[in-house]
C-alpha cells in the first residue's frame, strides 16, 4: 500500500494510470483529495489468491483510512463529521469505463442521521441511496451497516471486475495482456451532489474530436462524476460552469494547462466542485478521435512540447486509416432526410441498420451486416456490441459519456446526446451516421474516397516522416513500388535493404516502418 502523499516516486507500473496521475497532482499542490493505492503487484497477487491477498493486506489498508481520517479530520463512517471514500480500479493502461468504481463507502445509518441532524437530511439521503444502487449493482446483495465491511468487499469487487467479460474483451481487442491486473485507489469523497455551488464534469486540455486548440468539456450542477462519465444524464457544456463559477472555472483551466505541460500530453480532468471548492480526481492522457490525434501531434510538436520522434509515434497507421476512409459529401448529406441532431463524439461516417439491443447487434454483425448501435446511452457491458458496430448513437450524454470516450478509442464513428425516444424511432431503418456533423441522416448515402495527399496535415506528416524513417515512402517516383502495407510487407522491403518505395499510401508505410524499426531496437 501506498500513501499517495505527493512525496513519492513510485512510477506508473506500480500505481496504475490513476494513482500515478493523483500522485503527480499533489506533488505540484493542486486540490487533489487525500488517496492512497493498492499497487498493481497486489492486483496481480490477487487474482491467483484473491482471499488470502486482501486478508494479507488489510492491516495496511486500516492504517491508510487512519491516514485519510488525519488528512481530511473526518472519521470513517460515524461521527457528525463522517469520512467517505470511494474506491477506483487503476489499470496501468488505461481502461476507460472497462472496470468497476464504487462510491460513497461509508454511508450507513448512523452516517445518515448525523447528517440529517446537522441539517443535510436531503445529501444524506441522496448519498445512502446512490451507495445502495451502486453496491448492489457491482458488489451484489444489501450495503452491510459496518463501514470496514463495505470497504473490504469494495476492494474485492474492483479487483474482480479486472475479470469482467467487459474488461476481457477490451484487452483482447487491444492485444492487452490479462496477466497484469489493476492497483486500487481508495480517495476520500467529495460531493459534487452537496448543494447549489456544487457539481461534478470532466475538461479535456484541448478537443479531444476535432484536435483544436481550445477548452472542452461537460458541467453536471448537483451531480457525482458517475453520471458525467456513463452518460445517464443530460449535462451543459464546460462554459455553464465559467458562466456560473468563473474563479472556480479559471482554477480548472490553469491546472489543465499546468499537467498538460508536465505531461507534454492533451489531458482529461475529472473534477468536483463541493460548495464553491474546486477537487481534481483523476487527470490521464485524453483519448481522441483520429483526427484529433494527428492535429494534436503536430500542434504539441510546433509547441515544442514533443520532439519529431515523439509527434511520430502518436500517429498510428489507424489513425491513417481511420482519416482515409470515405467521406460524405455536402451535397449527398443534405439531400437525405435529417432523423436526428447530437453532439459529434468521434468523427467519420458509417452506414448500416440501427439496432438498439445489444445480442440482436452481434447476431448481425456475425451475419455480415454492417450495424449502427443505437442506445438510450451506453454501458461498460455494451462493449462488445460497440466492437461489432460501426457506429454508435445514443439518446442522452456528452462528450465526456462512456459511449463518446469509446468510441474513440476504438475509433468507432459517434453521435452522442440525440434525444430521447431516438432510439425507437431508428430501429431497423438503414441509416447513415455522420460523427463531424452530429447527424443520423436516412439510408446508406454514398461516399467519396480520400487520399493522403488531401489533406495539409497528412502531407505535413509525411515530410516529417521522410527526415527520419528507414523506409521513405513517395507517392510516384522511380522505386519499386510496395502496396502491401502489412507488417510482414514492410518489414521484407526493410531486410531486402530499400530506401525508397512508392505506395499508394506512403505515411502508413513509412509510420509502420518505425514501430517496426523502434520495436526492433527496443
Amino acid at each position: 500500500m501506498v500513501l499517495l502523499d505527493g512525496r513519492g516516486d513510485e512510477p506508473r507500473e506500480v500505481l496504475g494510470n490513476k494513482g500515478y496521475g493523483v500522485e503527480l497532482m499533489r506533488r505540484h499542490g493542486l486540490p487533489v483529495p487525500p488517496a492512497f493505492c493498492i499497487t498493481i503487484g497486489v492486483g496481480a497477487r490477487y487474482l491467483t489468491e484473491p482471499g488470502a491477498t486482501v486478508d494479507a493486506i488489510w492491516d495496511e489498508v486500516l492504517d491508510g483510512v487512519a491516514w485519510l481520517e488525519r488528512e481530511t479530520g473526518r472519521t470513517f463512517g460515524r461521527g457528525p463529521r463522517p469520512l467517505l471514500v470511494s474506491v477506483r480500479s487503476g489499470a496501468t493502461q488505461s481502461m476507460p469505463g472497462m472496470m468497476d468504481t464504487i462510491l460513497d463507502l461509508g454511508v450507513n445509518e448512523a452516517v445518515e442521521r448525523s447528517l440529517t441532524a446537522a441539517g443535510a437530511a436531503r445529501f444524506a439521503r441522496d448519498i445512502r441511496e446512490r451507495l445502495d444502487r451502486m453496491y448492489r449493482r457491482i458488489v451484489g446483495g444489501a450495503v452491510p451497516d459496518d463501514p470496514y465491511t463495505q470497504l473490504h468487499a469494495g476492494i474485492r469487487a474492483v479487483f474482480d471486475s479486472w475479470n469482467s467479460p467487459r474488461a476481457v474483451a477490451y484487452r483482447t481487442h487491444y492485444g492487452l495482456d490479462d496477466r497484469g491486473g489493476t492497483a486500487v485507489i481508495v480517495q476520500a469523497m467529495v460531493f459534487g451532489n452537496r448543494g447549489s455551488r456544487s457539481g461534478a464534469g470532466a475538461l479535456f486540455s484541448r478537443n479531444p474530436i476535432t484536435g483544436a486548440d481550445e477548452p472542452f468539456g461537460e458541467w453536471l450542477p448537483g451531480g457525482q462524476g458517475d453520471e458525467v462519465v456513463s452518460g445517464s444524464v443530460d449535462v451543459e457544456p464546460i462554459a455553464a460552469l465559467h458562466d456560473e463559477q468563473p474563479d472556480v472555472y479559471d482554477e480548472l483551466l490553469g491546472a489543465a494547462r499546468l499537467l498538460e505541460r508536465l505531461a507534454s500530453d492533451v489531458q482529461e480532468i475529472e473534477f468536483t466542485v463541493e460548495d464553491g471548492n474546486l477537487w481534481l480526481l483523476q487527470t490521464r492522457a485524453a483519448e481522441r478521435s483520429a483526427q484529433a490525434a494527428i492535429r494534436l501531434a503536430l500542434r504539441l510538436r510546433r509547441e515544442g512540447l514533443i520532439d519529431d520522434a515523439e509527434a511520430l509515434r502518436r500517429v498510428t497507421p489507424a489513425h491513417v486509416e481511420n482519416l482515409l476512409l470515405p467521406a460524405l459529401q455536402p451535397e449527398t448529406r443534405l439531400a437525405a432526410p435529417l432523423l436526428a441532431r447530437g453532439l459529434p463524439a468521434c468523427p467519420g461516417v458509417a452506414t448500416g441498420k440501427a439496432y438498439t439491443d445489444v445480442d440482436e447487434a452481434l447476431d448481425a454483425a456475425d451475419r455480415g451486416e454492417r450495424v449502427i448501435l443505437v442506445r438510450d446511452h451506453t454501458r461498460p457491458e455494451d462493449v462488445l456490441g460497440m466492437l461489432a458496430a460501426q457506429g454508435i448513437v445514443t439518446e442522452v450524454g456528452g462528450a465526456a459519456s462512456h459511449a463518446a470516450v469509446v468510441s474513440r478509442e476504438l475509433g468507432r464513428v459517434a453521435v452522442v446526446g440525440c434525444g430521447r425516444g431516438v432510439a425507437a424511432a431508428l430501429s431497423g431503418r438503414q441509416v447513415t451516421v455522420d460523427g463531424a456533423e452530429g447527424e443520423v441522416r436516412e439510408g446508406n448515402l454514398t461516399l467519396s474516397a480520400w487520399s493522403e495527399n488531401d489533406t495539409p496535415e497528412l502531407r505535413e506528416l509525411a515530410d516529417l516522416a521522410r527526415r527520419v524513417c528507414p523506409l521513405r515512402a513517395h507517392a510516384v517516383g522511380a522505386h519499386p513500388r510496395l502496396d502491401d502495407t502489412s507488417d510482414a510487407a514492410v518489414r521484407a522491403a526493410m531486410d531486402a535493404g530499400l530506401s525508397d518505395v512508392v505506395s499508394a499510401t506512403p505515411l502508413i508505410v513509412m509510420l509502420t516502418a518505425l514501430r517496426l524499426a523502434g520495436r526492433a531496437g527496443g
